[in-house]
């Protein structure tokens, strides 16, 4: 839910990115805010969180980690590389 309420807010974004160079200016300072970081943020982590567990599904459909003990494993790694990713991305935003 929250990816799909984050991509019409992105494609708004991108519409006005593209609509004129005033409109542009408006977005570029929009963005420049501690709020608008946060929401950037926020749909960044929600997506690399996405990303990382569907690669996870991607090695579960050809046999790797199916068992119990595996899937535990499996879902802590992704936990982990998610978080790691998810702080790259604080950084890069802010």
């Amino acid at each position: 839910m929250i990816l799909f309420l984050g991509l019409v807010v992105l494609l708004y974004g991108l519409d006005m990115s593209l609509a004129s160079e005033e409109s542009f200016e408006e977005l570029k300072a929009c963005l420049a805010s501690p709020l608008a970081k946060l929401v950037i943020w926020g749909l960044l982590s929600a997506l690399l969180y996405h990303l990382v567990a569907g690669i996870r599904h991607l090695f579960m459909d050809a046999g790797v980690g199916e068992t119990l003990e595996g899937g535990k494993l499996g879902s802590k790694i992704v936990i982990a590389v998610a978080v790691v990713l998810i702080v790259l991305a604080g950084v890069w935003v802010w």
